[in-house]
Order: C-alpha cells, then structure tokens, then sequence
C-alpha cells in the first residue's frame, strides 16, 4: 500500500481569523498556527516570495484537518466566487454532528448561509449543504440510526 492516511486539505481564505472561528464554532479543534515563507517554501510550492500565514484545524477524533492558509505575497488569486456545487474542483468538505440544528444556528452566527434545504434522507441522515467564509461550501451530515 503507498498510501498511509489523508493528512489534511487545505483551504486559502482571505480571512484567516473568521475562518478558524467559524471551524472552531463547528467543533473542530485549532492544532496550531505559523508563518511560513522563504526559499524552501518557494520551491515547495512552485511561487516566488511567499508569505503566508496558516492554521490547522483538526476534528476532535484527531483524523482529519483542515489547513488554512492567508497569503500576504503573492496576493492570492480569486476563483470563481460562490461556485456552484457542481463545478470543476474540490467543492465541499463534510462534517458528521450530532444535532445538526443547533449546528446550523451555531454556524448562521458566523455568516453560514444554507445553499438549499435541511432535508431527511430515507430513515439514515438529515444532510445540508452551507455556505461558509470565502464561499467554502461545507455538509452537514446527522446520523439518525
């Protein structure tokens, strides 16, 4: 096997603080935060003169993390605004809750706007998409069983 684990995804925001509260509010965890740039980072990532600021975030079971990152240099490039669902790329990122209102309240405090409906799928799950900081589309997935 080649493959051990998926350590993380990450996510470029331009609002670094607003995006940690708005994963903190969730229930994900901060692991740490840094600032990364010079020739290294260049190489690694193939752009000249990076600054960036990051932060880890990681759900309380300890398996999956998000990676925020705010770059100061180069200026970050805008992709298409609130893409829709259906657009080429990574589109969303989902969360199993446990009462996936009091999420979604919780979350509408930090500027999360519901894309469609809360909606009841056969008798296993209530599933909602939302639309969090810089447009990150975000599911929410209760278990009912």
């Amino acid at each position: 096997m080649t493959v051990q684990r998926m350590d993380n995804i990450g996510v470029v925001v331009d609002d670094l603080p607003a995006a940690i509260a708005f994963f903190r509010e969730l229930g994900l965890e901060l692991e740490g935060e840094a600032s990364v740039g010079g020739s290294e980072v260049d190489c690694l990532v193939g752009l000249d003169g990076v600054r960036c600021d990051l932060a880890v975030v990681r759900t309380p079971d300890g398996h999956g993390r998000l990676e925020l990152m705010k770059f100061h240099t180069p200026a970050a490039t805008t992709a298409e605004p609130n893409a829709p669902v259906n657009a080429l790329g990574i589109r969303r990122i989902m969360f199993a809750v446990e009462d996936i209102e009091d999420v979604l309240a919780r979350l509408r405090s930090h500027g999360a706007e519901l894309m469609g409906e809360l909606v009841r799928y056969e008798d296993s799950h209530r599933l909602c998409y939302i639309r969090g900081p810089e447009g990150i589309i975000v599911a929410l997935a209760e278990n009912l069983d």
